[in-house]
Parts: structure tokens; C-alpha cells; sequence
């Protein structure tokens, strides 16, 4: 039997001009009916019906608020924005309401207040505990979006979200850290059920999204073309981010953190990230309108872009995955504890990188310990990394670190199948270097200044197995491939790197438990100690 398509199309005609004209409620038999109607299932809420203007100039945020509150009255419900830009201050969500973001909808974050007009919702105090994470970690209405204890929050649709006066969080001025200004685009604290999908940021702020202490959060398909963090993720557990594209010159793209931020120690802990893009290669704005245009040659810009751990590091990470994503004209991986952070069960594999600026793979565990005294140093243990390729490591000065500190080695490290394609051209004087420890500072793979090898630089590490590993240099390096500190029980199978005259493959200081297999150009060795030897 032949559906009655007359029927269908006089319903879809309905719900088309009630969601053009009105705020409207579903209900059954697919009828429509008046906000001050009993709500039956699925209501929805058309801005323009409480005075949104959506022209760019009128401040909107008063009818949005009052559209969620009303939804929110009746049990939940979807806020639906059609085309237009609707210029607005803070915006409150609120528990079981989802806005949609319809084509053509733009939320644009106001410039910041003139004199006498309140502006953006001030900061609120986050004391005792704000000496522990930056200015932004520390605050969550100073946002264009923000909801805190909220359960059932979705924000989706193919609008745009652009922060166009919110602040970077750093310097002084009107666009700095004063009441009416804000910071970050959606703010979130203290959430459950979480969805965010589908729409793109441009501009947003210090955070496009700041997560913290967020559970069952789902990120997808987002396009985040920005001037600070893409997306900041702390605190918060069961954490799912997929298929999402991030340009972030001037910081990280996809940040995992685990601050103090809530008054105590919580981790980040099952998380998947899979099938991004992360960049910092782009003029902001050119990933969204996808002409990718890259920086001018002698424009200073950080092209951080990248996916890390960290720094605010005091919960700890664990049980996560990342997977099927590519790294272009940044950063590479940062994972880093260095506020008393347990990292483990950590596992990254099937990644891509093209013309990285640092070091690709950076793993540190230091003792900066910006929390409350008495904390133990943290730790990082069960880390695999597999199926990475990195063509164009653009900085030749730096090549991939993985370090502890002294008494306190990075435990139980797997690295497989992993092609690295360096720029090359060390000297044999930066064979020589003696990397200093560094141990309260601020992690960076810059923090050590030129390393003494092109391949990896390992240092007070227990327990590592590598294999399958090929690297190699566009210019000849008078460095070795590998310089080992401080390393116990350590496993080199099937290694693939240039033989070069005079120099050697590995550089082997205080290690124990040595050996090398089918590696050319090295032969098979087996050490139980080697205080200083050259292979």
C-alpha cells in the first residue's frame, strides 16, 4: 500500500512555516499549536516568536534567554534559530533544551560593552582554588554560552558561532580580562548527557569549548577555526570526539586537561578521539571557508594546532584512545603530567602528520606541582603509539622526547611502526649537547633547546619496547637516530635509519637491559650495562 504522500507533503508544509513563523509546540497527530500550549513530545521554540531580531544589530540574548526559559518551564525542549545573525551577550542554557543552529544562522559574540552597558556576564569567583589553573580554566560565565549542573544539553545544526568580540585572555586593554568581556565561545561545568554536533565556531576566544567536570559529552562534526584553544576537554569522563576539524595557530587544537579547577583532583578518563583534523598551518577563517590559506613565510605565528595532554595536569588521565587523525603544519602529540597527574592506559594509533614544527611525539613527565603541597610527582605508564607516519618534521633542531625526571621514569612504553621523515642537518656538535633537566618548567618540546639526536630523545624511561621504526633525513645529520639516558629494559627491534660515516646510530648512557635486532646499520647487540657506548 502507497503511502499518502498528499498528507505527507500538507504535514512537512506545516512544519516548515511553523518553524519560519513562530514558537511552536509538536504535538500528536502531528498537529501544531501555540507556546501556551500543554507540550505533548519533541517541542520546539522559535527565537523570532520572542523577539529575536537576527539582524546583526539588535541585542538578541534577551529573547534567546527568555525562549530557553520557557522551554525549560515546559519540561525541555529545542530553541530553534533560523537564518539571520543574532547579536548577543551571554546566552544561559539550561536543563533538556537543545539549540538548533538552523543554515544560515550565525550567533555573534558582541564587542565588548560601551560605557554604562553591562555586557557579558562577569567572572565568577573560583576561590580558594585559582592559583592552580590559568584565568580562563577558572571561569565559566564569562562566555557567550555557558551552563553549569545542567543535564540533557545539546547545541547542533550547520550554523556558525563566532566569537567576534571575545577576548584572547591575554594583555590588557578593553578586549582583556575585565567584568562585561568574555573569553570563550561554550563554557560548561558540572554537565551530564552533553551533545554538541554539526555546527562550526569562528573566533572563539581563549576556549571554543571549555568541558570541565563534564560526563557523557559527545563532540562531532564541529569545525573550529580560531585564534586561541579549539577545545579544551577537563575533568570530564566518558568522552566521545569524532570527525571534527580544528585550526588553532595560536594554541593547542584538541586539549585534554585535568586541572584543579573544581576544588579537587579529577580525572579524565575514558575518552576516544578519532577521524580530526588538527592544524595551525592556516589564516584564521580559511579552514571554514576552505581556501586554506597558509601564513606568510615571515609572520610569527606559534601554529600550535595540535592534540596534548595537559599542562593543567592534576587529576590524571586514563583509558583513552586516539585514532585515524591527521596532524597538518603543527605541533605534534603532547602528553604531559607535570602537576602530579597519573597518565596511563593511553593508546594512539593510525596517525598522519605532515610538516610538524616541534617535536612529533613529546612525552613529559616533570614536577612543576601547581596545585596544593604535598602531592606526589605524577605518572606515565602503558603508553603505545603505533601507525604514525610524519613527513617534513620541519624542525630540524628538534626531534621526538620522551623524559622523566630523575627517580621518576615513564614506565611501560610501546612505539610501533612509526616513519618519520626529518629535515635533517644536525652538527656534530649538537651530538655533543647535554640536555639540562629542566624540571619545574613549563613542558614544551622547545623547553630543551636543540636536541643532541634527529630520531628520539629518551631519558630516565623503564620498560620500552620499539619497533618497526624507519627514519629518516632529507639532509645528512651528524647526530645519531637514538640518544638513551637514564634507560632500563629497553628493546629495539627492525629499525630502519641512514648509515652515515663516523657517525653513530645509537648514543647509550647509563642504560641497562640493552638490545638491538636486525636494525641496520647496527649490529645485533645484546647489553646487560652500558655507561657510555656508541653503536
Amino acid at each position: 500500500m502507497q503511502p499518502d504522500n498528499r498528507a505527507r507533503r500538507k504535514f512537512l508544509t506545516t512544519a516548515t512555516a511553523g518553524l519560519a513563523g513562530g514558537a511552536l509546540v509538536a504535538l500528536p497527530g502531528n498537529g501544531f499549536a501555540s507556546e501556551t500550549a500543554t507540550p505533548a513530545r519533541s517541542p520546539l521554540y522559535n527565537v523570532t516568536a520572542f523577539g529575536a531580531q537576527g539582524d546583526g544589530k539588535a541585542l538578541d540574548s534577551p529573547a534567546i534567554d527568555k525562549a530557553i526559559a520557557v522551554a525549560a518551564a515546559a519540561g525541555g525542549g529545542t530553541v530553534y534559530f533560523p537564518a539571520g545573525t543574532y547579536r548577543c551577550y551571554s546566552i544561559h542554557l539550561q536543563s533538556n533544551i537543545a539549540l538548533y543552529l538552523g543554515p544560515g544562522c550565525v550567533l555573534l559574540a558582541s564587542d565588548p560593552p560601551e560605557e554604562g552597558s553591562a555586557g557579558f556576564d562577569v567572572p565568577e569567583s573560583n576561590q580558594p582554588w585559582e592559583p592552580y589553573q590559568d584565568f580562563g580554566h577558572n571561569h565559566w560565565h564569562n562566555s557567550l554560552i555557558w551552563g553549569e549542573g545542567l543535564t540533557g544539553v545539546s547545541i547542533s545544526g550547520p550554523g556558525l558561532i563566532w566569537g567576534k568580540g571575545l577576548s584572547r585572555g591575554w594583555g590588557a586593554g578593553p578586549k582583556a580580562e575585565q567584568p562585561g568581556v568574555a573569553n570563550k565561545a561554550i563554557a560548561l561545568k558540572n554537565c551530564r548527557n552533553v551533545l554538541l554536533r554539526d555546527f562550526s565556531i569562528l573566533h572563539g576566544g581563549h576556549f571554543g569549548i571549555l568541558a570541565t567536570g563534564v560526563d557523557n559529552l559527545t563532540i562531532d562534526n564541529l569545525t573550529i577555526d580560531t585564534n586561541r584553544d579549539g577545545m579544551d576537554i577537563d575533568c570530564c569522563r566518558n568522552v566521545r570526539v569524532s570527525n571534527c576539524s580544528v585550526n588553532s595557530p595560536w594554541d593547542d587544537g584538541i586539549c585534554l586537561k585535568s586541572s584543579f579547577a573544581l576544588g579537587y583532583a579529577r580525572s579524565t578518563e575514558m575518552v576516544t578521539i578519532s577521524d580530526c583534523l588538527v592544524t595551525g598551518g592556516y589564516q584564521e577563517g580559511t579552514l571554514l571557508d576552505a581556501t586554506c590559506k597558509p601564513f606568510a613565510s615571515d609572520e610569527k605565528v606559534w601554529r600550535t594546532g595540535r592534540i596534548k595532554f595537559g599542562t593543567e595536569s592534576n587529576g590524571g588521565f586514563k583509558n583513552i584512545t586516539i585514532s585515524n587523525c591527521v596532524f597538518e603544519g603543527c605541533h605534534g602529540f603532547a602528553i604531559e603530567s607535570v602537576d602530579g597527574a597519573v597518565i596511563e592506559d593511553v593508546s594512539i594509533s593510525n596517525i598522519t602528520m605532515r610538516d610538524i614544527l616541534a617535536a612529533p611525539i613529546f612525552v613529559r613527565l616533570g614536577s612543576r606541582m601547581r596545585g596544593p603541597a604535598g602531592v606526589p610527582v605524577g605518572v606515565i605508564r602503558r603508553l603505545l603509539i603505533s601507525n604514525v607516519t610524519c613527513l617534513n618534521a620541519a624542525a630540524p633542531a628538534i626531534c621526538s622526547i620522551i623524559t622523566g625526571i630523575p627517580g621518576h621514569p615513564i614506565e611501560d612504553l610501546k612505539l610501533s611502526d612509526i616513519t618519520i621523515l626529518h629535515q635533517g642537518g644536525g652538527t656534530h656538535a649538537d651530538a655533543t649537547l647535554q640536555l639540562p633537566e629542566r624540571e619545574s618548567e613549563y613542558p614544551e618540546p622547545t623547553m630543551f633547546g636543540t636536541t643532541p639526536s634527529y630520531g628520539f630523545f629518551l631519558r630516565h624511561v623503564k620498560g620500552i619496547e620499539v619497533s618497526g621504526i624507519k627514519i629518516d633525513c632529507a639532509n645528512p645529520d651528524a647526530r645519531p637516530a637514538f640518544a638513551l639516558h637514564d634507560i632500563h629494559d629497553a628493546d629495539f627491534r627492525h629499525i630502519k635509519m641512514p648509515a652515515t660515516p663516523g657517525v653513530p646510530s645509537f648514543v647509550l648512557n647509563d642504560v641497562t637491559n640493552f638490545s638491538v635486532f636486525r636494525s641496520n646499520p647496527v649490529p645485533d647487540t645484546d647489553l646487560k650495562t652500558a655507561q657510555r657506548q656508541e653503536l
